[in-house]
């Protein structure tokens, strides 16, 4: 069994096949899925798709690159939605320094406003973090981002820095670049990481793994990130699926 922490089901190049996608990612042994918001039109249709598909749960909130939108109300908006059975999470929030689509002052006002809204809820943050390391860290710390647990989504940074993001209550969350060539880093955190702490995920339609690259990332491959930890841990496969999976039924609190 395998639990996909973080997917974009809601992206047009996925949304008009999502029958077919999620009979593939059975098949491949992908039990659950994350569908994660970024704005709070994608949040509205990740809560959709949950609603629809059994093994589909949502989060909601908005990614850095929005940041600017965040105001009362659409806080609010995304209160409501929060409220919803199957919302597991608030975010993806956080930070991102490499596009810098919104100021980083705004950035992390709403990354903030996310968080307090987390901890009002009592549901975990699923944060994103784009070559901004160090602020989204002190943030964390600074604000008890981790009360509720949350996630590390799409895990690129160092391990010193894992080991400090575990301390502060989340998870790391490992996709498709783990598989890569030259993701030394990535690497290391899959393989030294206590394994009660690491999840797996695609991030799709984005980050297709290996030996898949060049294609349309969805659901089913979370297998190749999944098989990767386990080769870098020594680990039978299917244990690292179960491990994986036990760890993000906990996290988003979802009995199993």
């Amino acid at each position: 069994m395998l639990f996909d922490t973080h997917a974009h089901l809601q992206d047009r190049k996925l949304r008009g096949d999502l029958d077919n996608i999620l009979r593939r990612a059975g098949e491949a042994g992908v039990e659950k899925i994350c569908c994660v918001g970024y704005d709070l039109e994608s949040s509205r249709e990740a809560v959709q798709i949950a609603r629809k598909y059994r093994q589909v749960y949502a989060a909601v909130g908005v990614h850095p690159h929005d940041a600017k939108t965040v105001d009362d109300n659409l806080v609010q908006k995304l209160r409501d939605l929060a409220r919803e059975p199957k919302v597991v999470a608030i975010g993806e929030t956080g930070l991102d320094y490499y596009r810098d689509l919104s100021p980083r002052d705004v950035q992390k006002e709403a990354f903030i406003v996310q968080i307090k809204l987390a901890q009002e809820l009592g549901k975990p943050l699923i944060i994103h973090d784009r070559e901004a390391n160090q602020d989204v860290i002190d943030i964390v710390k600074k604000h008890r981002a981790g009360i509720n647990g949350g996630i590390m989504h799409c895990y690129s940074g160092s391990l010193p820095l894992a080991l400090e993001s575990i301390k502060a209550g989340f998870y790391i969350s490992l996709a498709g670049p783990l598989t890569y060539k030259n993701a030394r880093r990535s690497q290391e955190v899959a393989a030294k990481l206590p394994m009660d702490r690491l999840l797996v995920e695609t991030d799709c339609p984005y980050l297709t793994p290996e030996p898949l690259r060049g294609r349309l990332n969805e659901p089913a491959h979370v297998r190749y990130v999944a098989v990767k930890m386990a080769e870098l841990r020594g680990q039978h496969p299917d244990e690292t699926a179960y491990l994986t999976w036990r760890n993000a039924c906990q996290v988003y609190r979802i009995k199993d």
